[in-house]
């Protein structure tokens, strides 16, 4: 256990260079690969309510994404972290420029007295963060385990767990206990992975 922490923390340090590496307009041109990507997928089309999250960084930027919730009429849920018991709190949010405030970690967040509560049992697609991937759908997080709690635990089986991540993210195999959550599919700007997922790519 305290190899795989040691891994892991190592894995971070280097895939966090390689995404702040991309110059913002390399890391803006690509968001929006992904996002067209993310958009037709039929997992996605075919959602009612959709967890996304609100990016910061160097992370492939979701205000696109969130925009087309919206506009699709979909119900937009983002969490807010719950500092007492380490979990995410999830709300529907209607309207991001008036929703928001800044969180922790400087992450805008739902505003709880202008969001009401979601209920996770309603979610059917979630867009999940994560400093790398592999192939397989491992998933490295940022290490405080939030996501992957509320995946075990709060998000119905059949919802569709899917990243959109830079190429450079994309490693070898990411170190797993048992509380890591792997996710469905990844979207990078070049390829869907897993592999055998690819023809879901296909508009």
């Amino acid at each position: 256990m305290a190899e795989t922490r040691s891994t892991k923390r190592g894995l971070r340090r280097t895939i966090l260079e390689r995404r702040d590496a991309l110059d913002a307009g390399a890391r803006a041109a690509l968001s929006r690969t992904i996002t067209q990507d993310l958009i037709a997928l039929p997992s996605y089309r075919i959602s009612g309510t959709v967890i996304a999250y609100m990016s910061i960084g160097s992370e492939f930027q979701t205000g696109g994404f969130v925009q087309h919730i919206l506009a699709g009429r979909k119900t937009l849920v983002l969490p807010r972290v719950n500092r007492e018991d380490g979990s995410l709190d999830l709300y529907q949010v209607e309207d991001p420029a008036r929703d928001l405030h800044s969180g922790a970690w400087r992450i805008p967040e739902p505003d709880p007295k202008r969001c009401a509560p979601a209920d996770p049992g309603s979610i059917e697609f979630v867009l999940v963060p994560g400093l790398a991937f592999d192939q397989r759908g491992g998933r490295l997080g940022y290490g405080a385990g939030f996501y992957d709690r509320l995946l075990a635990q709060a998000i119905p089986p059949g919802a569709s767990l899917v990243a959109g991540a830079f190429e450079v993210q994309m490693v070898a195999e990411v170190p797993t206990d048992e509380s890591d959550v792997p996710v469905d599919l990844i979207l990078t700007e070049k390829r869907l992975y897993p592999p055998e997922t690819a023809p879901e790519k296909h508009r």
